[in-house]
C-alpha cells in the first residue's frame, strides 16, 4: 500500500472504536488526520497526541445541522480540505418498531443520515477541484441484515448505502472513490456493555461463521486499503467486514 503523504483525511466520530483506530492508521500511513468528537474530551486529545505531528481534532455534535455545516467551513477557512473522508460518526440505540419513538428516529437520522449529506454536499465540490478524493462510509452489518431491537438504526444505515451509491455514481468522473463499509460485531466500548452478557456473546458468536469479533484495527485496515492510491478503480461497493455474518 502506497503512503499517504501529501494527503488530509478527515475522521468523523474518531475520538473512540473504529473511527479512532482509522485515524492512527491514516496518520500512521503519513496522512494529515482531522479527527472529530461531539466535545472536547481526553480520548479526542489523546488521539491527536498519538497520531503525532499534523494532527489536530474539531468537535460539532452532528445531530445538529447548524455544527456539521461549520465544521465544513472551518476546514475551508483554515486550509484543511481533505482529500479522504471517512464518515463514521453515528449514535446507536435499540429502538425497534416496538418501542419506536418520532424524536428517537429523527435524532438517529439526523446524526446518522444527515450530517453525512452535509458533508458531502459541502466538501465534494473541493475534492472535485483537485480530481483526486476517497469517501469512506461506515454502514453496518445491520444494513442489510435486519435486527429487531435495532430496526431504526439499520434504516439509517440502509439510507446511508443508497447515498453512498448516488456520490459514487456522481463523482467518479472526477477521480473520486466513494464505498461503504459494513462492519458486523466489532470489539469496541459501544458494544461492550452488551457482549458483557455471555450468554449473549456466545449467541452471537455461533451465529457468526468465523465464530469470533472484530477488532477495530481490522476495520482500519479495510478503511486504509480504500483511501490509498491502487484503489483509484474500486467504487460503489458495500464490503463487508464481519465474519462472513452478512451470508
Amino acid at each position: 500500500m502506497n503512503g499517504l503523504s501529501g494527503k488530509t483525511a478527515l475522521v468523523t466520530g474518531s475520538s473512540r472504536g473504529i473511527g479512532r483506530a482509522a485515524g492512527l492508521k491514516l496518520a500512521a500511513l503519513g496522512a494529515k488526520v482531522i479527527f472529530h468528537g461531539v466535545r472536547e474530551s481526553d480520548n479526542l486529545r489523546s488521539a491527536v497526541a498519538e497520531a503525532g505531528s499534523g494532527a489536530t481534532y474539531l468537535t460539532a455534535d452532528f445531530g445538529r445541522e447548524e455544527e456539521v455545516k461549520k465544521i465544513a467551513d472551518t476546514v475551508k477557512t483554515r486550509g484543511l480540505l481533505p482529500d479522504i473522508l471517512v464518515l463514521n460518526a453515528s449514535v446507536q440505540s435499540y429502538t425497534g418498531l416496538a418501542n419506536f419513538s418520532t424524536d428517537e428516529f429523527l435524532r438517529m437520522f439526523l446524526t446518522n443520515v444527515a450530517s453525512a449529506c452535509i458533508l458531502l454536499h459541502e466538501l465534494l465540490p473541493e475534492m472535485r477541484k483537485k480530481s483526486w478524493g476517497r469517501v469512506i462510509f461506515v454502514g453496518s452489518i445491520n444494513g442489510v441484515k435486519p435486527a429487531s431491537r435495532l430496526a431504526v438504526y439499520g434504516a439509517a444505515k440502509a439510507a446511508l448505502m443508497n447515498i453512498a451509491r448516488t456520490a459514487a455514481m456522481e463523482n467518479a468522473p472526477f477521480g473520486i472513490t466513494v464505498n461503504t463499509i459494513l462492519p458486523g460485531v466489532i470489539e469496541t466500548d459501544r458494544n461492550a456493555n452488551a457482549l458483557t452478557d455471555a450468554a449473549f456473546a456466545e449467541e452471537l458468536r455461533r451465529e457468526i461463521p468465523m465464530h469470533r469479533f472484530g477488532t477495530t484495527a481490522e476495520c482500519a485496515e479495510l478503511i486504509a486499503f480504500l483511501s490509498s492510491e491502487n484503489t483509484g478503480y474500486i467504487t460503489g461497493n458495500e464490503i463487508s467486514i464481519s465474519g462472513g455474518w452478512q451470508l
